[in-house]
Formats: C-alpha cells, sequence, structure tokens
C-alpha cells in the first residue's frame, strides 16, 4: 500500500494557479480484470452488515524522518509566521504503523523502529484483503494517515518519544470525537463511473 503525498508551501503572493500546491496519484488502468476484482472485493467488505465480534479494520504504514533543530525557533506572532534556520540535525527515521476501524471511528497508530514488525505479528489474526494496485485510494488508513500528516507530522519532531507523545495525543483526540470514516462508494457506483476500468465482454 502506498501513502499520496501531498505538498504545500506558503507564500505572500496569491497565485491563481498555486504551483506550490502538488498532487500525486496514480489512475487505475483501463480494462484489467484483476483490478476490477481487487476493487470489488474490497468494496464489498466495506458494506458488509457491522458485526462488533468480527470489525472491519483497515491498515497502513508511513515513515517518519525525525529531525531536531540545531538553533532556537522564532516564534510566530501577528503577520509573521514561526521561522526555522533552515539547518536542522537528522536523528534517523520510524515507522507508524495504523490500524483504522471506520464504523468505529477508533484508531491505533503505533510508532516502532522497523518496517512492517507489527503486520507480521497480526497476519494470522485477520481475513486479509488486499488493495489492488493503483487503487490505494480503497484503503482508509490511508486516508488517516493523511489526516496524521497534516495536523500532526508536518513539522519538526526531534526523536522516536516526541513523536510516540504527539501521535498518542492526535489519535486520543480523534477517537474521543469518534471521527468516522463515511464511505459511501459502492460496486453499482464502481460500475458507473469506473466504467473503463471494466473489461468489455
Amino acid at each position: 500500500m502506498t501513502v499520496p503525498a501531498i505538498t504545500r508551501s506558503g507564500g505572500r503572493e496569491k497565485n491563481p494557479l498555486k504551483p506550490h500546491l502538488k498532487k500525486q496519484w496514480v489512475s487505475p488502468p483501463d480494462a484489467n480484470a484483476g483490478f476490477v476484482a481487487g476493487m470489488e472485493d474490497v468494496l464489498e467488505v466495506y458494506h458488509r452488515p457491522h458485526d462488533a465480534a468480527c470489525p472491519v479494520v483497515c491498515v497502513d504504514e508511513t515513515s517518519k524522518q525525525l529531525i531536531a533543530e540545531t538553533r532556537v525557533p522564532i516564534a510566530a506572532k501577528p503577520g509573521h509566521p514561526a521561522r526555522h534556520d533552515d539547518e536542522y540535525e537528522r536523528n534517523g527515521t520510524a515507522n507508524l504503523f495504523m490500524i483504522f476501524a471506520p464504523p468505529e471511528g477508533w484508531r491505533h497508530v503505533k510508532v516502532t523502529d522497523r518496517h512492517a514488525a507489527e503486520a507480521r505479528r497480526l497476519v494470522e489474526r485477520f481475513e486479509w484483503h488486499y488493495t489492488p494496485k493503483h487503487g490505494s485510494w480503497l484503503d482508509l488508513a490511508e486516508s488517516e494517515l493523511s489526516v496524521l500528516s497534516s495536523q500532526c507530522l508536518d513539522r519538526r519532531i526531534p526523536d522516536k518519544q516526541t513523536l510516540i507523545e504527539q501521535v498518542d495525543a492526535w489519535h486520543d483526540s480523534r477517537n474521543n470525537n469518534r471521527t468516522k470514516a463515511d464511505w459511501q462508494f459502492t460496486t453499482a457506483d464502481a460500475r458507473v463511473k469506473l466504467n473503463r476500468v471494466y473489461p468489455a465482454i
């Protein structure tokens, strides 16, 4: 599973074209039976009746570069944003493993040193359904990671312990608010709106 990259930066002059904003995505392939099968499988899972004993959960992971300030930043004040020196110190990377239960509005993010360690531990406990290649938009855990990135990770975080504290505060807040994902897209919608990805019979 991949994570979409959306970058942004500020400026004083407005530009209607906004060249500083970038969105990256991969379009699904035309007339591809494998993609259709994987997509419809995931859509079917999302529309199963709710079962508290067997909840639907989405998983994904990303990494965060740990960066420490080498000079004290200048705090923001009216009319001036906070300013950080270009110089910084790299402190390695940490892996973030997201588990998200969309209907319940519950998520947990575990910060680890190694890539995919948590996934290996959980592999026997789940009925796995994989998003197809070019279909990572179907993974609601990826959407949650995007929110995490914009609300919590879009700044310099110096070390793993600080990252854990920041991430815990973020998911506790969203869990307390029971922030859910209201997935509406169905297989019937896909067969109309994504007609080009279905092979001709």
